[in-house]
């Protein structure tokens, strides 16, 4: 009997450069699941009538990157607690004409925090970068991993503290925010969620905010350390890029659509390797 292997993909505008099909393939192979997973480039007003194109056409779950992660939300039936405190939808399963939504960015991120980089998140000053999607995508799997406290820090302290109202009955009283500006004191764990990194900018840290014992993860990666990364390792901090949280985030999608919870480790080295990225380059 011949079995047709499940289909998957990754959606979104452009599309092409994504290593979720070298991820997910590498998973499939390790744990033995006949699956396909390939890229999907949706048209930018077309979202929605791609995703139910692809359920006709037998697709069990999707990916979803930018800049579709609004209208998967929107197109979803129902919604993880993840995904509701997101407000945006990385994962998408389809099952019995009904489309259920996930969003694994942040716990991507405490995985690799805590289970590549071996920092336990609970009772550490975490300082969170920007708050946008990327911030919001984290903000509740990081306060799950139970810091000391979380501050969102912002170019403008008004949407950093709008950020932090919407989480404050997670919080227990451990998140503040305020403008990038107006930071004091030495973190334990900085997180970059601004995309300044794209044009090879940082924002403006003070030297203070870390120190040998700190850990600067920026979510941009790429062949070289990425700007925040370098000022990071000036101020005598470790560094790491978003490649583990790349692997983490797919290893929990993978787990949602299939009940099976992939090996990392691996995965991220041939990655690393794949991206010309020097071995040093994640510490």
């Amino acid at each position: 009997m011949t079995h047709t292997a499940a289909q998957y993909v990754v959606i979104g505008n452009p599309v092409a450069h994504s290593r979720s099909p070298f991820i997910h393939a590498r998973f499939a192979r390790q744990t033995g699941l006949a699956l396909s997973y390939e890229t999907r480039l949706a048209p930018l007003d077309g979202f929605a009538d791609n995703v139910r194109a692809f359920i006709l056409e037998g697709g069990r779950g999707a990916n979803v990157t930018v800049p579709f992660k609004l209208d998967a939300f929107a197109l979803a039936h129902e919604h993880t607690a993840r995904a509701l405190a997101a407000g945006a939808v990385n994962t998408l399963s389809f099952s019995d004409g009904r489309i259920a939504a996930d969003n694994t960015d942040g716990a991507g991120l405490v995985a690799d925090i805590e289970g590549n980089a071996g920092i336990r998140l609970a009772g550490k000053r975490v300082l969170l970068l920007g708050a946008g999607g990327a911030a919001r995508g984290a903000l509740l799997p990081l306060l799950d991993a139970a810091p000391r406290s979380l501050t969102i820090a912002n170019r403008t302290a008004a949407n950093a503290e709008a950020l932090a109202r919407q989480f404050a009955g997670q919080a227990a009283g451990r998140l503040q925010a305020c403008a990038l500006t107006a930071l004091e004191g030495c973190f334990d764990v900085i997180v970059n969620a601004t995309s300044a990194s794209l044009n090879g900018e940082v924002p403006p840290l003070a030297p203070a905010l870390f120190s040998s014992n700190t850990l600067a993860l920026d979510m941009m990666y790429g062949a070289e350390p990425t700007a925040f990364m370098r000022l990071a390792r000036l101020h005598g901090a470790a560094a790491r890029d978003g490649c583990g949280m790349l692997v983490e985030q797919a290893a929990e999608a993978f787990f949602v659509w299939h009940g099976v919870r992939p090996a990392t480790g691996a995965v991220l080295d041939e990655l690393r390797a794949a991206l010309g990225q020097a071995p040093a380059s994640s510490s």
